[in-house]
């Protein structure tokens, strides 16, 4: 049997003897029917895996005991940060999920001038939480042990007025420069990427005005959960982790 893997926002640390916030213990016993002496890992961001053992369940929370440390995870070679256009539904879960799958280490959701979904107030709270959740069960799923961060939405006009992180690209399909044409960045990645219907004209030339340089991956034009998917891949297989096995 497959050993659970669960996202606690607790100290935890060899020997401890911990009880679980309600929503994982309810994800362990309701969901996957687990309970006393069952095994199961448990991370909290920190880049360790600890593996446990269940105590005891009730309805208060489960308590279980910490019985190992695992490895700490390694530092990224290339820090990727995805400031992306909200899209509808769906798309803007899979490509949020997927780009942590692929090692995405922060997200921007960005309103833009082509953006079909507006969000404010209760509404948008609501949306990032339910991001976060994405966010967390891909890093259960794919064994993360650090949790990329998912910083507050913002429209498009005021998040570049804010530094960007490393090098800036911009996925452009009329771009003339190949991604795996550029060096490798010295000090990471911001990768600018629209929702559907991409970047306004005037959006780009901001961008290219502010320092953004354009890029393209090929002849296609992507759709917006595809587009940030295939570009982060590349930059992993150029300069990333995926040449370390």
């Amino acid at each position: 049997m497959r050993i659970p893997r669960i996202y606690a926002e607790i100290d935890l640390h060899l020997g401890a003897t911990p009880t679980l916030p309600v929503g994982p213990s309810r994800h362990l016993t309701q969901v996957l029917r687990l309970g006393q002496d069952d095994p199961l890992v448990l991370f909290n961001g920190d880049g360790f895996d600890y593996s446990a053992r269940i105590l005891s369940t009730h309805k208060d929370g489960t308590r279980v005991s910490v019985e190992a440390v695992g490895d700490r995870e390694p530092d990224a070679p290339i820090e990727i940060h995805l400031a992306l256009g909200v899209s509808k539904g769906e798309r803007m879960d899979f490509a949020l999920q997927k780009a942590v799958e692929l090692g995405v280490g922060a997200i921007t959701p960005l309103f833009t001038a082509r953006s079909q979904v507006r969000l404010d107030g209760p509404r948008l709270e609501r949306r990032l939480e339910h991001w976060r959740g994405i966010l967390t069960a891909a890093c259960e799923q794919s064994g993360r042990r650090r949790l990329p961060s998912l910083n507050a939405a913002a429209t498009f006009d005021t998040w570049l007025k804010s530094p960007s992180r490393g090098k800036g690209l911009l996925l452009d399909p009329t771009a003339s420069t190949p991604l795996a044409g550029l060096k490798r960045p010295e000090t990471g990645v911001t990768l600018l990427i629209g929702p559907e219907g991409g970047l306004s004209p005037g959006e780009r030339e901001k961008a290219y005005a502010t320092g953004y340089q354009g890029v393209r991956l090929g002849p296609r034009i992507l759709r917006t959960e595809t587009a940030p998917l295939a570009t982060i891949a590349v930059i992993q297989a150029l300069w990333g982790d995926f040449r370390e096995g």
